[in-house]
């Protein structure tokens, strides 16, 4: 994570997959300055969440602020899920390095949980990675929390050793280590986009 003091984490699509935006209803579009204060709250409400299981220090974290939120608009580098009738119930925003896309942030209001609404903002990553040529979503998150890495698994990403770690995913967990991530077990994950990931000294 590369914003704020990064308490919390998170495919587009690729070929053959189904289109879950359609499935859901959804409309997934690049985010505007209008959606963020929108952003901020789904953050907020997302957090609660992990109240309920003792890691009060991450639901007190504040939301991004909006002047990173405006930087993401500005790069055309995040994108919310839209429902017709309430607006944007989930985001995600990317960070792009030499072959990798890097979700920094993936958050649906818990009031949407568990209706695709998170793949289908994944799904549509990994499309725009793909058209960008490159080769492999990462995250790094939080590896027990049920919500986190059991969930990405489900997804496709898979648990990515130290050694295949490329400069930016080092110096990701450093940071993240740094603010205090440490005191809860964190894993790194990947998923190929078109082939294999970059090899360590990509970055």
């Amino acid at each position: 994570m590369t914003r704020r003091s990064p308490w919390r984490n998170a495919r587009g699509q690729a070929c053959g997959l189904r289109d879950r935006a359609a499935d859901t209803g959804l409309v997934i579009r690049a985010a505007t300055t209008a959606d963020l204060e929108r952003i901020q709250a789904i953050e907020v409400a997302a957090a609660e969440l992990f109240r309920a299981i003792g890691m009060d220090a991450v639901a007190d974290d504040p939301p991004p602020p909006v002047e990173q939120l405006e930087a993401y608009v500005a790069a055309g580098t995040t994108w919310v899920a839209t429902d017709p009738e309430v607006g944007a119930i989930g985001y995600v925003l990317v960070d792009g390095h030499a072959g990798w896309s890097h979700i920094e942030q993936v958050t649906v209001h818990p009031h949407y949980a568990r209706r695709g609404v998170g793949a289908a903002l994944i799904d549509h990553v990994e499309e725009w990675a793909r058209g960008l040529g490159q080769s492999c979503l990462s995250l790094t998150t939080f590896s027990s929390v049920p919500w986190n890495g059991p969930y990405y698994e489900r997804l496709g990403f898979r648990h990515l050793p130290e050694p295949e770690w490329p400069a930016y995913l080092r110096s990701t967990v450093e940071r993240e280590a740094d603010h205090g991530l440490a005191a809860w077990p964190r894993t790194v994950m990947a998923r190929s986009v078109k082939q294999p990931c970059p090899g360590k000294n990509h970055g």
